[in-house]
């Protein structure tokens, strides 16, 4: 089972809080001494400039996938850690990215400093609804001993990055260690599987099924939703069960195919508006409906996919904004979770938004 941290960040003695979980979250992706330090560092700073600009917030750390699949089971992990507030926001987001930039009479070199020192960082701030900075960290780049690598279009060259990307957030119910709620993003071939699970109830047990979930999708990411849905039924007997949505798409055909079972929310944006994508009624691995419905849509350019777990309130409305349809997708789970909570109406369960984007033509 994958371990989370939830870190509220009110006072100053939780910006040690914040490193701490980021050093625990670096150990479980295997990076070493210098990656690790640069995972703490962002940490400590974005949870600084909770205190400094936004009067706290929480500071989210896990263990991902890159936001780009690529085929096959191996990938590196990341430590994402993502900073949410509910503050006066940043007049000037560029601005404050720029080393030397401050509003709190201090050196100004952490957004900064994050920036440089992660593989992704993305920032995303409204004024007077708060702001959501996110970073993720990996391990050291390999050495080139060799010649250059074959191009992607060589026969035995790399495959081509997807031209969609996914990225999620994951918070436990009550700062738990462990969640209820799996998310995965798999690649195998020309189909690209997006999964959130919710294991029934909340807590270890919760975490267990979520977490056969995970593996099973990783196993067989080569079917159909209807049909991995049958291979995830089985393979969840043993456990208490779990809510199930898949999103596939095909890029030979740029079709999106979308079936779930259970209470997993699903909202796709097609040019100005939103659709609910429906699941069945049911629990995977306990009560599963005889017959399945495949939702099927064109995944086109201005398309962006929303599933989330039922720590949702049951009416919320999507993210909006010219620069979210260019986000990393983890920060627009983000925007999402912060935008649908607040002090006086936190989340309720074990809560889990997961993001489909198509990657902007600047990325490569």
């Amino acid at each position: 089972m994958p371990r989370l941290w939830d870190v509220p960040v009110h006072d100053s003695t939780r910006v040690r809080d914040a490193r701490v979980a980021a050093e625990g979250a670096a150990a479980l992706a295997g990076l070493d001494e210098r990656r690790t330090a640069a995972a703490a560092l962002v940490a400590t700073e974005l949870a600084t400039n909770l205190l400094k600009h936004a009067g706290g917030g929480q500071v989210l750390v896990d263990v991902v996938a890159p936001p780009v699949a690529r085929a096959g089971s191996g990938h590196p992990s990341l430590v994402q850690i993502t900073a949410i507030d509910h503050g006066p926001g940043m007049a000037d987001v560029c601005a404050a990215q720029r080393d030397g930039f401050s509003t709190a009479r201090s050196l100004g070199a952490g957004l900064g400093t994050c920036r440089r020192v992660a593989d992704d960082f993305d920032l995303h701030s409204a004024a007077g609804r708060g702001t959501v900075a996110l970073a993720r960290i990996g391990p050291a780049a390999p050495r080139r001993d060799g010649p250059d690598p074959a191009p992607a279009d060589h026969p035995g060259g790399p495959e081509r990055p997807a031209p969609v990307r996914a990225g999620g957030v994951n918070v436990p119910f009550a700062g738990a260690a462990y969640s209820g709620d799996a998310w995965t993003w798999v690649r195998s071939g020309d189909r690209l599987t997006l999964m959130l699970a919710d294991g029934l109830g909340h807590g270890p047990e919760a975490a267990r099924a979520s977490s056969a979930a995970v593996q099973t999708v990783r196993r067989a990411a080569h079917l159909g939703p209807a049909e991995l849905l049958g291979k995830l039924d089985e393979a969840l007997r043993a456990t208490r069960g779990a809510a199930v949505a898949l999103a596939q798409l095909d890029l030979r055909t740029g079709l999106l195919r979308f079936a779930g079972i259970g209470n997993i929310g699903a909202r796709l944006r097609e040019g100005d508006g939103w659709r609910a994508l429906l699941s069945r009624p049911g629990i995977v691995g306990l009560h599963r409906p005889t017959t399945l419905t495949e939702h099927e849509a064109p995944w086109t350019a201005d398309r962006l996919l929303i599933l989330h777990s039922d720590g949702l309130p049951s009416r919320w409305t999507p993210p909006s904004g010219p620069v979210l349809p260019t986000a990393d997708p983890a920060v627009t789970a983000a925007v999402t979770l912060r935008d649908t909570s607040s002090a006086a109406h936190p989340v309720r369960d074990d809560t889990t938004v997961a993001v489909l984007t198509p990657t902007p033509p600047d990325r490569p």
